[in-house]
């Protein structure tokens, strides 16, 4: 049975989007939080199911994770214990898994859009409480101390900790995460509308920023997945024309169903010279035609982790005081700021659910460009 999907509200207004795994079984992630599970009957009392990468490998809807009951996290001092009701999948839990980009911890839990309930406090936290609803995404912890982090630009901090890179993630029934990193979250909040923005959204929000564009400019986006998805949204609101360049058929008709001015393939010229230019594919040749659509004095900004190469290229596509420039991981501030402004938007989410056990899978379509908005796995417990 193929996976639900659907556009979902930030905060639950009742509609239900039903997943099932293969052999049927229904869960509706809309149900109210449920907390730490029930394990009273469990044989697995005092263990955690976690989707787990122990080596890179193909994404091929059989690997490269593995299924396990590991113990119980502990939060230790400053963190916080959450039981995920659900972690949107990222390409660059795809990365990771596959290898291109390179290991930090072996064995690790994948994900960094995870939503759920505090069910634990390690010693020391204060400001939460058992039952809060709360997130965690790509930035795990900084030092705070250097001068990046002293500039708040903790984003560019040398010693940064990164979810599911650097510590285990939310492709798990349980997973720790610091108190002072954590999201704040509506205790209404919906954990499928709101994974997804815990990265896509939140550093498409920062990639937007730092494209300079706003009331009045025409904007490019390149590629239109989860996160392409949200910056539109908020482009939209700002008072930006939306020009969107994707490969896909399907994506372009949604982008015109946002209000995108005009849609169009990669190798298509937009019908006019953009003020900005966001990138989300991996890919160079796309930087490359984002650059040649900027007017002078432009941006461009490459919002990817991990580029297959950055391919050369006529020097006039830069010249003319045109801005070519990376976005690099996000700070709390920027997950704070994304969040109050896409409820208030409000930002629309369209996800496609799957069981946790089903993460191979996730990775396998995301892999081959089938995923429908942004994949999203639940636990069910």
């Amino acid at each position: 049975m193929p996976p639900a999907t659907g556009f979902v509200p930030i905060v639950t207004t009742g509609e239900v989007v039903r997943t099932s795994d293969r052999t049927g079984a229904g869960y509706c992630p809309h149900d109210p939080p449920r907390g730490a599970p029930d394990r009273d009957d469990d044989p697995r009392e005092g263990r955690v199911r976690a989707m787990v990468l122990h080596r890179p490998g193909p994404a091929d809807g059989a690997g490269p994770l593995r299924a396990e009951d590991r113990p119980d996290p502990v939060p230790g001092p400053g963190e916080l214990l959450i039981a995920v009701a659900a972690c949107a999948v990222c390409r660059t839990d795809l990365q990771i898994a596959e290898g291109d980009l390179g290991a930090h911890l072996l064995p690790v839990v994948p994900g960094h859009q995870a939503v759920g309930t505090v069910v634990g406090l390690g010693p020391g936290v204060t400001g939460w409480r058992e039952g809060d609803r709360a997130g965690a995404y790509w930035l795990a912890g900084a030092c705070g101390r250097c001068r990046r982090c002293r500039e708040g630009r903790e984003n560019l901090c040398a010693d940064a900790t990164f979810t599911g890179w650097d510590r285990d993630g939310g492709f798990a029934e349980l997973m720790t995460v610091r108190a002072d990193v954590a999201a704040r979250l509506p205790a209404d909040a919906d954990p499928v509308a709101v994974a997804p923005l815990l990265c896509g959204g939140v550093i498409g929000h920062r990639a937007l920023r730092l494209s300079g564009a706003g009331r009045g400019s025409r904007l490019g986006l390149y590629g239109f997945g989860a996160s392409a998805l949200c910056v539109a949204q908020v482009a939209r609101h700002l008072g930006c024309e939306v020009h969107v360049c994707t490969r896909s058929p399907r994506e372009r008709e949604r982008a015109r169903d946002l209000g995108a001015a005009w849609t169009g393939g990669y190798d298509d010229a937009p019908p006019v010279p953009l003020d900005a230019a966001i990138t989300f594919a991996p890919s160079g040749d796309v930087v490359v035609a984002a650059l040649r659509a900027v007017d002078r004095g432009g941006t461009v900004v490459v919002n990817a982790i991990h580029l297959d190469r950055v391919p050369s290229f006529p020097y006039e596509l830069l010249w003319g005081e045109r801005t070519l420039r990376s976005v690099a991981n996000v700070t709390r501030a920027d997950a704070a700021g994304f969040l109050d402004l896409a409820t208030r938007i409000p930002v629309v989410t369209r996800s496609e659910v799957h069981p946790l056990a089903d993460a191979n899978h996730a990775l396998a379509r995301l892999r081959a460009g089938e995923v429908d908005g942004a994949a999203v796995l639940v636990t069910g417990g």
